[in-house]
């Protein structure tokens, strides 16, 4: 298991939405909320953490409801998307943060883009790892929904679960490819409940029964955007995030970083700190976009 860079820094726990989220929240300046993906937790962003707070951010990294160390509560139902999106808004209440730089990763990014897509007033800029916007992933085609095969075995109510615990985590190994991280995912799964928790997020999420109804499009993004994808990635393709700027109304970057895997921020941290940092110095106390018509009528009404 690797040393963690921020094994000193203290976590607390903060009820928000009706549950407890474990939270690292750390510096001072404009906050920077970090949110993991799947089946990760804070710990994800260990290399990047101490790199924001010498930069001088203030750093919020919780880990999401069912995953590390926060709630599992139970019920497929408990995990959808919107639910990730109003308890991070209600953290950011509890703390007192206005507006937020949001930086997501995998699952998490699905919920970073849904949060500056529906809350943009909360959020100076986005920079999503891997996905796409929301809209570019369900329209990336079939070779896509090839790289997600494993999404439709997880929908297998304790089977996925069986199989995925056997013979000491095989099939779990095997998937991540081995990745020098599956040991600490082996360990936070084997928690009472933490596994069906993790899987409750595709359940919820990517059940085929979406299929069937015509997909609800997500709103564009107001805010500048840095968009961040690996040639390595097996779960992921290059054209759900090529296809982004389609559904960005503000400014626009793609980096792509050749030769790193899904998780990037572990296989390449000097490289995508360098560019977290130099993008969020960018984006600095950028405005609040300005209201669409719906919402300055809304605001009137």
């Amino acid at each position: 298991m690797n040393q963690s860079p921020i094994a000193t820094l203290p976590t607390r726990r903060i009820a928000v939405h009706g549950l407890h989220l474990n939270v690292l929240d750390e510096g001072e300046g404009e906050a920077v909320l970090l949110i993991h993906g799947f089946p990760d937790s804070h710990r994800v962003w260990r290399h990047q953490i101490p790199a924001l707070l010498e930069a001088g951010w203030r750093v919020i990294a919780p880990d999401l409801r069912g995953f590390g160390a926060s709630d599992r509560p139970e019920g497929v139902e408990a995990y959808g998307l919107m639910q990730s999106v109003q308890d991070l808004i209600a953290l950011l209440d509890h703390l007192g943060v206005g507006r937020a730089h949001v930086v997501c990763h995998d699952f998490g990014a699905a919920v970073g883009w849904l949060l500056a897509a529906s809350q943009p007033q909360r959020v100076i800029s986005l920079v999503a790892m891997s996905v796409g916007h929301l809209n570019a992933m369900r329209l990336a085609g079939p070779d896509q929904r090839a790289m997600s095969w494993y999404m439709l075995l997880f929908q297998f109510e304790e089977l996925a679960e069986q199989l995925l615990e056997r013979q000491d985590w095989a099939l779990l190994r095997d998937w991540g490819g081995h990745h020098p991280e599956v040991e600490q995912w082996i360990s936070d799964l084997s928690r009472p409940g933490a596994l069906t928790a993790a899987l409750n997020w595709y359940r919820a999420n990517q059940h085929p029964r979406r299929w069937l109804d015509a997909p609800a499009m997500v709103p564009p993004v107001a805010v500048p955007t840095l968009s961040m994808w690996s040639t390595g990635d097996v779960y992921l393709g290059e054209a759900q995030v090529v296809r982004t700027p389609e559904f960005v109304t503000g400014p626009w970057r793609y980096e792509r970083l050749v030769g790193a895997g899904h998780w990037l921020q572990l296989d390449r941290p000097a490289e995508v700190t360098r560019l977290l940092l130099g993008f969020l110095a960018d984006t600095r106390n950028a405005p609040a976009p300005a209201p669409t018509e719906a919402e300055a009528r809304e605001a009137t009404a």
